[in-house]
């Protein structure tokens, strides 16, 4: 079984790793690439450790990805986005605000009803194979 924690910290941790190998960052001397692998590692960490910072840090982080280096925007998965949510859901069309808000919503009446969730099942379910999270 998948929890909805330990499928976005691995998310978020694929991420962190595909955007090391990229020659911006994999060659980076620049103490801004530098400060924002750092802050990216950071993110990874707070969110790890539950800390409540995570979520705004995060939703930080992805702005200024966006914003500062777009060409690797395909390298996260879309989940990511939903999950910091705040400014990063300008970056989502409404039809994936509209999957991921069910399955949030899904996941909470199995909860509430004591259904055991098995996150990443639940997850293709409701946004299959449109929303493949492998990069």
């Amino acid at each position: 079984m998948t929890d909805r924690h330990s499928f976005h910290l691995n998310l978020l941790k694929i991420a962190y790793n595909n955007l090391i190998q990229q020659p911006t960052f994999k060659d980076a001397e620049a103490s801004e690439e530098l400060e924002f692998l750092d802050q990216f590692a950071a993110v990874v960490n707070d969110f790890e450790h539950h800390r409540p910072e995570a979520y705004e840090d995060g939703q930080t982080l992805l702005v200024r990805l966006v914003r500062g280096y777009p060409q690797f925007v395909p390298l996260l998965a879309r989940d990511l986005f939903w999950l910091f949510g705040g400014e990063c859901l300008h970056f989502m069309s409404d039809e994936e605000i509209e999957q991921f808000q069910q399955l949030d919503e899904t996941q909470a009446e199995l909860e509430a009803s004591n259904n055991p969730v098995d996150y990443l099942s639940l997850r293709q379910s409701i946004l299959g194979d449109a929303s493949d999270t492998r990069h």
